[in-house]
């Protein structure tokens, strides 16, 4: 493919903050977006044409691939008809396969498996009888998750004793589910990289994430104390991932670290909550080098220019001068409507050291919330 230039229009399937996100940094290049949304999609409004339609709607179909040059994706949960089916007239990057794979965590731990990407113990589930046997060989604790459409902690439940068990199956819509070992980890990592069409992988340093009721709340770039094997890990089975999908554009695997090994957790096939921190820590965004790999443009550095503090406001915004009243604070605002448990921005706070980030970041949370992981709620 011939590089683009300035005009090129990108389609975009979905219209939350990332791309929104991706939108401000394609400004700068030159580039325009349409966005194909269902719903009211308020972050990416006044960043492109927005396309709000069914995914089964023909003439939407038409209207979102006229003068597009190449698509990517927003989120996962696209259809991957609808996917394979806009491939035939204009390039997606990624592509419908990874999007298979992400959307079905039994498909997502086969393939860890088959690839050699440690994970952690996991059996399919299709029935309430199915899960006592899957529970026989995997035991408690345990977690119990849809095999599709959860997200930030929905569509699971964990089991530790029967009073769990009893009825779960049914509780989760009694659809197929996955149950995977429960993991006593040290902490939670993720390796943010991005694939060219040439197949070059250029992955940002590894970070921390720290979660709260299963959402993102808080990541730390770099991670701390990263050993060379960990890294290794990380890169390999990232690479290994990728190279299965022939992928293009930026892909996020999450880890449980558990000492020294790393356990695949998940997979995400789009830009991802925890490189969010490359936006104001980084030589290069995720943001930016996904759309210079999905439109052959060359890279920029995948590298870390300056420690970085990522800090999720859930709920509520706060407010913007609180949020800004400390050195080194970005304030990244969705645009979207507050309520309960939602995403509506972020705050990266930068240091010239990871201890002066950290510190950073803790001096926010405890003038917020007394240190609490939730900026906002």
């Amino acid at each position: 493919m011939t590089p683009v230039g300035p005009g090129t229009r990108i389609g975009v399937l979905g219209g939350g903050q990332l791309g929104r996100m991706l939108a401000e940094a394609g400004r700068p290049l030159g580039f325009t977006f349409r966005f194909w949304d269902p719903g009211s999609a308020e972050a990416i409004q006044g960043f492109g044409d927005h396309l709000r339609a069914a995914w089964d709607d023909d003439d939407a179909f038409e209207r979102f691939v006229e003068g597009v040059e190449v698509v990517t994706l927003e989120f996962e949960n696209v259809p991957v008809e609808l996917v394979r089916r806009i491939a035939a007239r204009v390039p997606v990057r990624p592509g419908a396969a990874a999007l298979e794979v992400a959307q079905d965590r039994l498909n997502e731990k086969r393939r860890f498996t088959e690839l050699g990407i440690r994970t952690n113990a996991f059996r399919s589930v299709d029935s309430e009888s199915g899960l006592g046997a899957a529970l026989d060989e995997i035991g408690m604790p345990a977690v119990l998750k849809t095999r599709r459409l959860g997200y930030d902690g929905k569509g699971q439940r964990v089991l530790r004793d029967a009073a769990d068990v009893e009825g779960a199956f049914d509780a989760l819509g009694g659809v197929p589910c996955i149950l995977e070992a429960f993991v006593p980890f040290d902490r939670e990592v993720s390796l943010v990289a991005v694939r060219t069409l040439e197949g070059e992988l250029h992955p940002w340093p590894l970070v921390e994430n720290r979660h709260h009721e299963g959402i993102l709340v808080r990541t730390d770039a770099p991670a701390d104390g990263v050993s060379e094997s960990v890294r290794r890990q990380a890169e390999e089975g990232v690479r290994a991932l990728a190279d299965s999908l022939d992928y293009v554009g930026t892909l996020a695997v999450e880890f449980f670290q558990t000492g020294d090994v790393l356990l695949a957790n998940e997979m995400a096939p789009r830009v991802h909550n925890s490189g969010h921190w490359t936006q104001d820590g980084a030589t290069t965004s995720q943001f930016e080098n996904h759309l210079r790999a999905i439109t052959a443009l060359p890279l920029g550095p995948a590298s870390l220019a300056r420690p970085t503090v990522m800090l999720n406001l859930i709920g509520e915004r706060g407010d913007p001068a609180t949020l800004l009243e400390y050195e080194g604070s970005r304030l990244h605002d969705y645009g979207k409507s507050p309520r309960p448990g939602r995403k509506v921005g972020h705050v990266n706070l930068v240091g010239s050291t990871a201890t002066q980030a950290r510190q950073r970041a803790e001096a926010l949370l405890g003038h917020l919330g007394g240190g609490e992981p939730i900026v906002c709620t």
